[in-house]
């Protein structure tokens, strides 16, 4: 079994034929589907099921897969880091949107003062995307927040956000010290894009108190969203994080709604079968001295 086999084999379950893999690889089907069966007969499992000329990946393929994609993306760092002498220790790392502009600033900056030399790459974007990329080793490693869905993912908490209601000069509760929560009823939301984590949660708190809001207007850009609240446009549910420049500036103010308090849990995330490089342990012990 060599790095050869598990790259055709991760090619093939993203082409989902051999034919197309061939063609990816460009190298011949009857290459292709030797080493399938190489790998079958090495490890003395089924990987794919072939019926009707297409092809099922097997419970023991997808074990395969999820370490095969880890492997070659560490074998590939380490051919980068070998053959290029010049070239700097590169981390790839995730995060949030409410984290990305937030606090990974500051770990980020951490980090490469700690590392002389490093190369870190940041990728920002909502929660099931970043874990997404983390599944496929795309990211070694990510802060979000929420709930996860894969069952391969190692999570160490780190943080506590919480989640405010804001409004802006221009709207009603705007000089009101508190509000109930049953006068949310009706009211004009700014939201995040459906699947949001953010809105989801304290939706369901006005959902279980049978309000309804109206959804206005749907942002997936957070700049976009505290513009909307400033001009009067509805009320938005957002991380206190990145408002708290807006709250200073007495342009955006938190609704106090009966007292409730919505936070939740920021988490370190990476995959289980993710080699821990040096990088990526300084990471950990930055996040995990300075918010844990």
């Amino acid at each position: 079994m060599t790095i050869r086999h598990l790259r055709i084999f991760i090619t093939i379950v993203e082409c989902k034929t051999m034919r197309k893999a061939a063609e990816k690889l460009y190298i011949s089907q009857p290459a292709v589907s030797q080493a399938v069966s190489e790998l079958e007969k090495y490890y003395g499992v089924k990987l794919f099921e072939r019926l009707s000329q297409r092809l099922y990946i097997t419970e023991a393929g997808k074990t395969l897969l999820s370490y095969a994609r880890h492997i070659v993306s560490s074998f590939e760092d380490m051919e980068s880091a070998m053959f290029d002498v010049s070239s700097r220790m590169t981390i790839k790392v995730g995060g949030s949107v409410s984290i990305g502009t937030t606090m990974l600033i500051d770990i980020v900056e951490k980090l490469e003062e700690e590392i002389s030399g490093i190369d870190v790459r940041v990728t920002v974007d909502n929660t099931s995307t970043i874990e997404n990329k983390v599944c496929l080793s795309e990211l070694d490693l990510a802060i979000v927040e929420g709930c996860l869905q894969s069952d391969e993912i190692i999570q160490i908490p780190v943080h506590n956000d919480e989640l405010v209601m804001v409004v802006g000069k221009n709207h009603l509760f705007w000089d009101r010290q508190s509000i109930s929560i049953s006068e949310l009823h009706n009211q004009d939301v700014i939201s995040r894009e459906e699947g949001s984590t953010n809105r989801n949660q304290f939706e369901q708190l006005l959902i279980e108190n049978k309000i309804k809001i109206n959804k206005k207007w749907r942002c997936t850009n957070t700049e976009a969203i505290k513009n909307l609240v400033k001009n009067g446009k509805g009320i938005a549910i957002i991380s206190k994080l990145l408002i708290e420049k807006e709250i200073e500036d007495g342009k955006l103010r938190v609704l106090n709604v009966d007292n409730l308090k919505v936070f939740r849990e920021n988490k370190l995330i990476y995959h289980k079968n993710k080699y821990i490089s040096p990088q990526m342990k300084k990471f950990i012990d930055i996040c995990t001295n300075r918010y844990t």
